[in-house]
């Protein structure tokens, strides 16, 4: 592996842990060392931080970004700026931060399911939904306390926790292997959750102690090779440097296992785009030597264009404006069983158009009811409407929604963009499309979000679809007819 590591190997995988271990908080190690220790000192160099760094136009939505982990007063404006380039609400679930081990080499990766990862700044809540079904596969279950004295992730989540203003959840990563076969094993299981709701954040630096110009070649080098998207080419660039013995250079970049195992992950990815977007290295820092550097790039994965249409995008004002109507429509029927009189003449012109549209409700997380429709003759305010009664009332999995019941019901609208019939699976994105089989008389479909709930892969989210829903099979997909469609999904905050 990379020349810092200890020689020691762990070889074999430590099973999830007692809920006593899982419970326990990751205390902060970096803290005092890479950063300042000081709650008020911290939030004052981040938002100094951000308000400085190198300002760069994003092409598109984030989906992945790497940063360096080096100590703040060295890399943290180059950490900035590639934070800087994501949406600061709205976008994100959650977050997966993913580096190579500094502590030990072991034969899969580390995913730390603890509820709390604290930093001065507070605890960064995990998502152990995620986390628990990662540590399912045998390859990503070995011990947390890898994690304890650990630098890696712990430097890249006070950025989070300062930048972002919708907290969300983190997926901490440490890999420990640089097997080819293990790691693409790894990108597999990984890949159902990489969606445009998770923004994967690589965390490495690069060049280890050569002279600082031959810091900014090698630099240079390495990231145009990570950028090309190919993982040939950028082991193939390693090697290269590697053999030109270019003095004091231990190694290209620290965390190439993780850059490699995002470069696998996203093979078969239509439609992304890496940038730079900022370079220094520790020489250009004020406690910076020339003579031995570490480099630091800042590089970002953007989907081409906008995520969605643009007829489908909505202002937070017209999305509260349809969870109102939503609201009022299953009131009006639980307490009078009728349909609300709704006054279009004061709702946006943009919510008069004809969509179609599905309103999903859960209680605590768990599905109470979900009826819509893929197109609509009535404007979308009263699709919404229609739908809303439909999911309360009229699902035939579940009884109707009673008074007791409806305070704890949360409220998520999917607005429905055109079907398009498709020929190879291929095409379907998972988290942004939606799929719908239809054979002779049967037919059924999933909205987007429902893959990535549940983890599932491609084929898994078509079998699921195919024989729950269109009642074919769990491979009559193979045989029927295949539309997707996209859909934007809005969650109500209360």
């Amino acid at each position: 592996m990379r020349a810092i590591l200890l020689s020691i190997i762990l070889m074999l995988p430590i099973m999830k842990c007692s809920s006593q271990e899982i419970s326990k908080e990751r205390q902060p190690y970096a803290a005092g060392r890479f950063y300042t220790s000081d709650r008020k000192e911290l939030v004052a160099e981040l938002d100094a931080l951000f308000d400085e760094c190198l300002k760069v136009e994003a092409p598109g939505l984030a989906r992945a970004i790497i940063v360096p982990h080096a100590g703040y007063v060295y890399s943290a404006s180059v950490a900035a700026s590639a934070f800087a380039t994501t949406p600061k609400k709205g976008s994100y679930k959650n977050i997966f931060i993913i580096g190579s081990t500094h502590v030990m080499g072991f034969s899969g990766a580390s995913v730390y399911e603890s509820k709390e990862y604290v930093t001065p700044l507070g605890v960064a809540t995990t998502n152990r939904m995620i986390t628990g079904k990662l540590k399912e596969s045998a390859l990503f279950a070995f011990p947390e306390h890898l994690h304890d004295n650990d630098h890696v992730i712990e430097v890249v989540i006070p950025f989070i926790q300062n930048y972002y203003e919708d907290n969300p959840q983190i997926i901490p990563i440490i890999v420990g292997t640089d097997d080819r076969n293990t790691i693409k094993k790894m990108a597999e299981t990984l890949r159902p959750w990489f969606t445009p709701e998770n923004l994967f954040v690589i965390s490495s630096d690069f060049s280890h102690y050569p002279y600082y110009d031959d810091a900014v070649v090698v630099d240079s080098l390495t990231a145009e090779a990570l950028m090309s998207a190919n993982p040939d080419q950028f082991l193939k660039v390693l090697r290269n440097n590697s053999s030109k013995r270019i003095p004091g250079l231990a190694t290209s970049m620290c965390g190439w296992s993780s850059g490699l195992l995002l470069l696998d992950m996203i093979q078969g990815s239509p439609g992304l785009d890496f940038k730079k977007i900022d370079y220094q290295n520790s020489g250009d820092s004020r406690y910076g030597d020339k003579s031995g550097v570490v480099g630091y790039n800042a590089i970002g994965l953007y989907e081409k264009g906008n995520l969605f249409d643009s007829e489908l995008l909505f202002t937070d004002k017209e999305k509260e404006e349809l969870f109102r109507i939503a609201r009022l429509s299953i009131e009006s029927w639980l307490n009078n069983r009728r349909y609300p009189t709704i006054d279009g003449s004061g709702i946006n012109q943009k919510l008069k158009e004809k969509y179609g549209a599905f309103v999903t409700l859960k209680i605590d997380g768990v599905l109470r009811g979900c009826i819509g429709k893929f197109v609509s003759d009535d404007p979308l305010y009263k699709a919404v409407s229609e739908s809303a009664i439909s999911s309360a009332f009229s699902d035939p999995r579940f009884p109707q929604l009673t008074k007791d019941e409806y305070p704890n019901i949360d409220i998520e609208i999917t607005v429905l963009g055109p079907m398009k019939r498709i020929y190879d699976k291929n095409e379907i994105v998972l988290g942004r499309h939606g799929v719908y089989i239809r054979q002779g008389s049967m037919a059924g479909t999933l909205l987007p979000q429902v893959a990535i709930e549940n983890g599932w892969d491609v084929d898994e989210f078509l079998e699921y679809t195919s024989q729950y829903k269109a009642g074919i099979g769990r491979s009559g997909w193979k045989r029927a007819e295949l539309y997707i469609y996209e859909g934007v999904v809005f969650e109500e905050k209360r």
